[in-house]
């Protein structure tokens, strides 16, 4: 007799979790490093239906971690390849790809409803913070799961019963004052983001519109800001040159040359550092005579440092580059289409030697450490190296973990920690957090409404679903949508524009959040399915499922002893003022204004692109 299939997944499972397996319909977002992965664990382990959604291509870069993925795939979708793949795994398993944005209207609370488990397998924090969201409105545990490195983490999320993504704090995108940037380097980093997210676009991408830009003058900085803006003028008219011989000479002589003696004439920034050393251009010429004889053995080591000269030698070689794709692009653009840009790709070879060649060039100038194309390729890609085995270590513990999910066992769950360089063990594993009260994600109550959102007005949802249905009443209460404040008592002017009007989509979400200070509602979140009504225009609660909204518990201050009975702190309490909710607008009768916070920041700041949102490098910048 031939055996089942499953027969030894039933024989270590049990019968009754094999069976809640095969029946389990559930989805995983990403299909990148731990996704595929975690897809071959889904597929071998007999869960019944797996539905995937990456929006993602195969890119060369991933072939060395994402072992579902060949060659000959490089272009095609991660989903589709995903699911053609592993579905030959395990043909009993019903695999379903969606190669789409997890974030588009098709994906609505309902749809996150029908299935058993969601499973996290991102690496955007914007992303992962929108699937949070949605298992909380649809009331579906989710396994959130990340690497870094050598280092993962598995978390088990269930609405009501453990913290959600979003009860903790994370990391904000990496910022670096623009004069920093422009005129002290002191880090690898800052000439790597200058010649990245700067020099590249000045040039090749989009120029800096300095109408766009909060270039706030003060005593201290007025003149510097006068002579970064000529500086971007100047660059302007060099990207006119584009692909003439005299081109690589004029950019370098301009940002090596002209602008260092320009920054040696401010003195008083050099009192307590050392000043950068302007470069000449045909006198470095003639010393790199001998390195331009091995441009291509050069240019292909990218694990060495480069000295100056065979920088110098990159940087003309990728700038010929550059400038004969850029003239290509020109000469097929249409009269009416914008001007064509080259944008930085840590897989674009022509883009990365520009970038790692100029940032070394300016570490040289500013006597700082120069790096090698490998590291400078990592840095300014955010990137962390992703490590196989990490990711395959993590897949496992996410269906292990889904295990206690389906049983319903969470008091058996943990949150389990992947640290191979801990000095006790590689796993380290914790209970489940619980919710924080304060979160303004899982804190909140949600509902969903149904809306004609050509017809509903925003007066229909406030005196309808807000007052009557959610039972606010006479209650002071603002709502946000996803673009924004929409209402308050302060603010009516948008109450009979449509919802459609006011940038609601279908599946969008608005925030209800009570101003009053007694009796406090938590915030009630609204999720919006658009649907064709032929009575009223807006369709909220039934009559017979009126909600009983949660109450905000009240923050106090800890106390603490000083030993002797005596105490140097004390709760909010009597006559103090009741601690505020960030969310709730800024009333003109507050103390404090918005004006006065933003005085207190002087520099302008550049904020740096994060694909993965990983918090993956930190730069603390003084």
């Amino acid at each position: 007799m031939a055996v089942a299939r499953d027969t030894f997944n039933r024989r270590s499972l049990g019968p009754s979790l094999n069976a809640l397996v095969k029946e389990a319909r559930v989805l995983m977002v990403g299909a990148g490093g731990i996704g595929c992965e975690l897809l071959k664990d889904l597929v071998k382990t007999g869960f019944g239906e797996v539905h995937i959604v990456d929006l993602d291509t195969i890119d060369l870069s991933n072939l060395n971690r994402q072992f579902l993925f060949r060659q000959e795939h490089i272009g095609k979708s991660k989903a589709l390849v995903a699911k053609e793949v592993a579905g030959a795994f395990n043909p009993h398993v019903k695999v379903v790809a969606h190669h789409a944005n997890i974030k588009d209207s098709e994906f609505h609370v309902e749809w996150f409803r029908s299935f058993k488990l969601v499973f996290n397998a991102l690496d955007n924090l914007e992303a992962r913070r929108h699937v949070n969201r949605m298992c909380l409105a649809a009331d579906v545990p989710l396994i959130e799961s990340g690497t870094t490195g050598f280092n993962g983490q598995v978390q088990v999320i269930k609405k009501g019963v453990t913290a959600c993504y979003d009860c903790t704090a994370k990391e904000a995108p990496k910022t670096f004052p623009v004069c920093t940037i422009r005129s002290t380097p002191s880090q690898p980093i800052h000439c790597i983001v200058w010649s990245k997210s700067y020099l590249l676009n000045e040039i090749f991408g989009t120029s800096e519109d300095q109408a766009s830009l909060d270039l706030t003058e003060n005593e201290d900085n007025a003149k510097e800001i006068a002579e970064l803006q000529k500086e971007a003028e100047a660059l302007r008219k060099i990207r006119e040159s584009v692909g003439t011989e005299h081109f690589p000479q004029m950019l370098f002589d301009k940002v090596f040359n002209a602008d260092i003696t320009r920054l040696l004439s401010m003195k008083d920034s050099w009192k307590s550092r050392e000043p950068p050393k302007p470069l000449d251009y045909k006198t470095l010429m003639a010393r790199a005579s001998e390195a331009l004889t091995h441009k291509d053995e050069i240019i292909k080591d990218g694990q060495r440092i480069w000295t100056l000269e065979e920088n110098l030698i990159v940087f003309n070689d990728s700038l010929d580059r550059l400038s004969k794709r850029m003239l290509k692009l020109l000469a097929a653009r249409s009269e009416d289409s914008p001007r064509p840009t080259i944008n930085f790709d840590k897989d674009d070879e022509d883009t990365l030697d520009f970038v790692a060649a100029s940032a070394n060039i300016r570490s040289y100038v500013f006597g700082i450490e120069a790096k090698s194309r490998f590291d400078i390729k990592q840095m300014a890609g955010n990137i962390i190296p992703a490590i196989a085995t990490t990711n395959a270590i993590v897949a496992g513990l996410c269906v292990l973990q889904s295990f206690k999910v389906l049983r319903g066992e969470y008091d058996k769950a943990r949150e389990v920690f992947l640290t191979p360089f801990a000095p006790q063990r590689l796993l380290g594993t914790d209970r489940p957090r619980p919710p924080n009260l304060y979160c303004p994600v899982c804190s909140t109550y949600y509902t969903t409404v149904q809306a004609d959102l050509s017809r509903a007005t925003l007066n229909d949802l406030v005196e309808d679903v807000v007052k009557v249905q959610l039972g606010y009443g006479e209650k002071e209460f603002a709502i946000n949508s996803e673009a924004g404040l929409v209402y308050d008592p302060d603010l009516t002017d948008n109450l009979d524009k449509s919802l459609g009007e006011l940038g609601i989509k279908q599946n969008g979400f608005i925030t209800i959040i009570d101003e009053d200070d007694d009796d406090t509602f938590v915030n009630v979140t609204i999720n919006v399915q658009e649907a064709k009504l032929t009575d009223k225009p807006i369709k909220g609660i039934e009559a017979d499922q009126v909600p009983t909204i949660p109450r905000k518990p009240k923050k106090t201050l800890p106390v603490h002893s000083n030993g002797v009975s005596q105490t140097n702190g004390k709760r909010a309490a009597d006559g103090e003022a009741p601690v505020k909710d960030p969310k709730k607008r800024l009333r003109a009768e507050d103390d404090g204004s918005l004006a006065a916070k933003k005085a207190k920041n002087d520099d302008d700041v550049v904020v740096i692109d994060d694909d993965v949102g990983t918090g993956a490098i930190e730069i603390l910048d003084d």
